[in-house]
């Protein structure tokens, strides 16, 4: 229980290796971290001596670390860090390796555009019953019943009002696909 958690930034030195395993599938790629410091003498910006590591990304992040990454690009790393000896022809090298839980391209360089992915388990996506009466009863309250709530509505008795977002990060068009409390999407206030 007592695990290293580092954060890393840096860029993919090489491309993703997804493997199928009897475990879940699981990506591999080599991760370069170059440090950069402010060389006052010089006035200029330079780099330090770059450091690799191994990043495993298992099931679910794996794959979709595989359909998102390419060789280059700027990633924000957080894992768990391992360190680990091993002797090859004679000479004891030691590798670390990060087990990576979260990955996510650094924005500080580039955009990226999200896109939510479909899982074939219905079952870990099913709004429940008591969440799903309960954002039936937002959207009518929402709706307006003409009593002038305050509420910057002008609907009429009976109008159909704008629908709740309870997933204030969606758009409208992705309310509908993504129900509420799906496994690993929060479903509160941001």
């Amino acid at each position: 229980m007592n695990d290293t958690v580092v954060t890393l930034v840096g860029n993919a030195a090489t491309g993703v290796d997804y493997r199928e395993t009897p475990t879940g599938g699981v990506a591999r790629f080599r991760f370069a971290v170059t440090p950069r410091r402010w060389d006052r003498r010089n006035s200029a910006w330079t780099d330090g001596s770059t450091s690799f590591y191994t990043v495993c990304a298992w099931r679910n992040l794996g794959a979709n670390l595989t359909a998102s990454v390419n060789v280059g690009d700027p990633l924000v790393v957080h894992g768990r860090l391992r360190v680990r000896d091993e002797t090859l022809d004679g000479q004891r090298r030691t590798f670390v390796d990060i087990d990576a839980v979260s990955i996510g391209h650094d924005l500080t360089w580039g955009t990226s555009a999200f896109k939510r992915v479909a899982r074939a388990n219905t079952a870990l996506t099913e709004r429940p019953v008591d969440m799903s009466a309960a954002a039936s009863a937002a959207n009518a309250a929402t709706a307006g019943n003409g009593s002038g709530s305050g509420s910057g509505s002008d609907a009429g008795p009976g109008a159909v009002g704008k629908p709740v977002h309870t997933q204030p990060w969606l758009s409208e068009q992705d309310e509908s696909a993504a129900p509420v409390g799906a496994a690993g999407v929060p479903s509160g206030p941001l």
